[in-house]
């Protein structure tokens, strides 16, 4: 064989080695999930400096109309640390709160601001995108329901688009409390108690505009479901989830995705997962966790099946539909990046 077609043949037989070992790697990266709903993994997602942008936990996270993915730790040297997608750090903020919990996006007329709830100073927060507080909302001790400032834990809120508050009192007294935009309690429902229309854990609460429904959904983690009441607190729906002790609700398109913190029950540590429902409130997927089953109609208890998790707290859906996990309670880790396959 003539020397150029000597190099010419060894290069492509060394280019083939390459392209097939490269599509082997690839083979290779494990893909979680099920149903098409499925996803690969990359835990050092963030580009932070633990030295210089320590976290604690790492409790929720949120997507700004500028793309940035923002999370809240209860971490003070540095509250809010605001990523780009690709987990580069570009902005950080906050030392006021000691039990930053909740974090809420919300678009007011073209500007956004952040809700925050604090469990420790037992307050609510509205600010600015770079932090200057706006409103305070104190524990509600006139309202009849509350005797001193310690039984007011508030872990999440909504807003409508009037401007109305909705806060859930999660590790509390387990109320839904209403407030207008000037932070004056206007109603309030749930409680804890036993029966559907009480609370246990109301942990997370978000709007469901899937199905042109308008109605909110509430986190009950102890008893494994969402519930759905509409504004006014009529309970219209229980969505069981059994073995998954949900967090927040978030919804993005036809879908609802939440963390599970522990499975089956709260005693069970280190044993989360993530599931996804579609538009019906049925599973499709768990990440890390078992293959949905119905049988007869009737949802399966979930598990956790892989150990990439040990306390997902939340989720943040991008525009991609790539998930970033926050995680309490974990080693102090941040967050990690699932990335659509």
């Amino acid at each position: 064989m003539k020397r150029r077609n000597f190099i010419k043949h060894s290069t492509l037989a060394a280019g083939g080695t390459l392209i097939m070992h490269n599509l082997f790697a690839a083979k290779k990266e494990k893909v979680y999930g099920y149903n098409g709903m499925t996803y690969t993994l990359d835990t050092s997602w963030s580009k932070a400096n633990a030295k210089d942008l320590p976290v604690n936990d790492c409790h929720e996270m949120v997507q700004d109309s500028r793309g940035r993915i923002i999370l809240l730790t209860n971490e003070t040297k540095n509250n809010i640390l605001i990523y780009n997608t690709d987990g580069k750090v570009l902005d950080n903020w906050g030392h006021l709160f000691p039990g930053a919990h909740g974090l809420t996006l919300h678009n007011e007329n073209g500007t956004e601001f952040l809700y925050i709830t604090d469990t420790v100073k037992h307050q609510v927060y509205k600010t600015t995108m770079d932090g200057k507080v706006l409103l305070t909302i104190d524990p509600p001790l006139d309202a009849g329901i509350y005797s001193k400032t310690e039984e007011f834990v508030p872990t999440e809120t909504v807003i409508d688009a009037e401007g109305d508050i909705f806060i859930a009192d999660g590790y509390g007294a387990q109320y839904v409390l209403r407030y207008d935009r000037n932070g004056k309690l206007k109603h309030y429902f749930g409680g804890r108690g036993e029966g559907d229309t009480h609370l246990d854990n109301a942990h997370g609460i978000c709007f469901d505009t899937r199905n042109n429904l308008h109605s909110l959904l509430v986190t009950d983690r102890t008893r494994n479901c969402f519930k759905r009441f509409d504004t006014d607190g009529k309970l219209l729906e229980v969505i069981k989830l059994p073995g998954a002790c949900v967090c927040r609700p978030v919804i993005k398109d036809d879908h609802l995705y939440a963390a599970v913190l522990r499975s089956p029950n709260l005693d069970a540590v280190g044993t989360g997962f993530v599931t996804i429902l579609d538009k019906h409130n049925k599973v499709v997927s768990n990440i890390g966790g078992s293959e949905p089953q119905y049988v007869d109609g009737v949802l399966q208890p979930m598990s956790q099946t892989d150990k990439i998790f040990v306390h997902p707290h939340d989720v943040c859906i991008d525009r991609d539909d790539n998930i970033y996990v926050a995680q309490w309670a974990s080693g102090k880790v941040y967050p990690y990046k699932l990335t659509r396959a």
